[in-house]
């Protein structure tokens, strides 16, 4: 059967959108060509106490899946979908959502993902464009049901009109960030109403491309201000879902105001509102900033504001944001193991925002793409709790700070030294001798559970 796209418009509630595949099977001893099989992802078997399907609460992002038709930079579309007019009626959006569920449902995934935006058109008003999301968000909750699917997080599309050209909360125009404020209204009622776990925050246009004509205090204390707003309804309508600031250091502006993890913990603690906010990691976005993939998971959770990861991989050759599949075995690895140290990821999980490449246009190539990724978090799995139950790692970097246990070492870690018991200790005993991080041995370990 070919899997190739169709440009027949299908309608209809009992519509099958994607004939000719069916739920994809755990099936370890398939042949290696067959790439519509899970190989490594048993959802319910046991790793560490805890199911693979609990370690991993896999989600789907909408917009990727069901809003993208690979557009870039250089090109107009190449993705025709058999459910999609490219219209944005309320019936294409109906279609897009049964289409999506319907995926999902085949996939195995429990979560899902998306932005006000990506599900329901604007109208000409905030009234008309605020009823076209109560009428797809009914229809949500149904298929929600249906398909026993649960919202991991919903998200405000504060970027993409033309109104945002200045950004949202950190605009000029204060009209502009009273606007941004009731379409987060909206969506944090929705996703309270669809029982979302989280809702998250991406400043897609919160930065600056000029210093010149930017007040940078201003814009950060007005950040900080929309915030307050956010936390105070939240409380108010009882919305019970962590809230998430998502890291980035550039695109669409020059520079983001939340370049990172070590950024963002930084502006929620200078305006006081850490305990209200964790952070949504995307590791294309932390390779963006110059870091290696794993370093803004471990800064997040060292500090206890992991909440969530964005499931992706970039061209670090290319150097923007190409929200790839993640294929990596050992990058998976390293954050499943950072996952398994600090207890699991919920109410967050592993959300795949990533997009087939532009000339992957076939209906199966989106499936395989998600195969694929749930695969590789599932090996990674695998080999994280091994490291962690041999413990080998552990031990290692713990035999290297172990100077710090004792004396007064342990003095100045408890903040009970003195400088003169520095200098005492130094007259005592002399000069330091350098002692070898053995970088080579440490990564030839991690190698050798590959």
């Amino acid at each position: 059967m070919s899997f190739n796209n169709k440009k027949t418009k299908l309608s209809g509630q009992n519509t099958e959108y994607f004939p000719g595949i069916s739920k994809i099977e755990y099936r370890p001893d398939a042949p290696l060509d067959d790439t519509l099989v899970f190989r490594h992802y048993d959802a319910q078997q046991l790793v560490l106490g805890k199911t693979m399907q609990d370690w991993l609460r896999f989600s789907v992002c909408y917009w990727h899946s069901f809003r993208g038709v690979g557009l870039d930079p250089f090109g107009s579309g190449t993705i025709v979908r058999p459910w999609d007019d490219g219209s944005d009626s309320l019936e294409t959006a109906k279609q897009r959502l049964r289409a999506a569920f319907e995926f999902f449902s085949k996939l195995g995934v429990k979560y899902w993902t998306f932005h006000d935006r990506d599900i329901a058109p604007e109208g000409n008003t905030l009234a008309s464009t605020n009823a076209n999301l109560d009428i797809i968000a009914d229809l949500a909750q149904e298929l929600m049901q249906k398909h026993q699917v649960k919202l991991l997080w919903a998200t405000s599309n504060l970027f993409a009109n033309p109104r945002y050209m200045l950004g949202a909360s950190t605009s000029s125009d204060a009209k502009v960030a009273a606007y941004a404020g009731s379409q987060v209204k909206k969506c944090m009622e929705i996703a309270k109403k669809l029982g979302a776990e989280n809702m998250v925050f991406w400043g897609g246009r919160e930065g600056y491309n000029s210093l010149v004509n930017t007040d940078v205090k201003q814009e950060l204390d007005h950040m900080a201000a929309f915030f307050r707003m956010v936390v105070v309804y939240k409380q108010k309508i009882g919305f019970e879902g962590q809230l998430l600031i998502e890291p980035k250091p550039k695109e669409p502006t020059r520079h983001q105001y939340d370049y990172d993890a070590q950024t963002v913990m930084s502006f929620l603690s200078q305006y006081e509102l850490g305990q209200h906010f964790k952070l949504n990691i995307e590791p294309n976005h932390t390779t963006l900033a110059g870091h290696c993939y794993e370093h803004d998971v471990v800064m997040a959770s060292i500090f206890g504001k992991l909440g969530s990861i964005d499931a992706n991989t970039g061209s670090p050759d290319l150097g923007w944001d190409t929200d790839q599949f993640p294929m990596d075995i050992k990058s998976a690895a390293s954050i499943m193991k950072i996952i398994i140290e600090q207890g699991g990821l919920a109410p967050g999980g592993l959300n795949f925002d990533a997009k087939v490449r532009r000339d992957s246009t076939d209906l199966r190539d989106l499936f395989i793409g998600h195969v694929a990724a749930m695969d590789t978090f599932a090996r990674g799995l695998k080999i994280a709790a091994k490291m962690v139950e041999d413990g080998l790692l552990k031990q290692a970097v713990e035999a290297r700070y172990s100077s710090w246990a004792v004396g007064l070492g342990a003095k100045m870690a408890a903040g009970e030294a003195t400088l003169e018991d520095c200098e005492k200790l130094i007259h005592e005993e002399g000069h330091p001798t350098p002692e070898s991080a053995n970088q080579e041995h440490f990564e030839a370990i991690v190698n050798n559970y590959m």
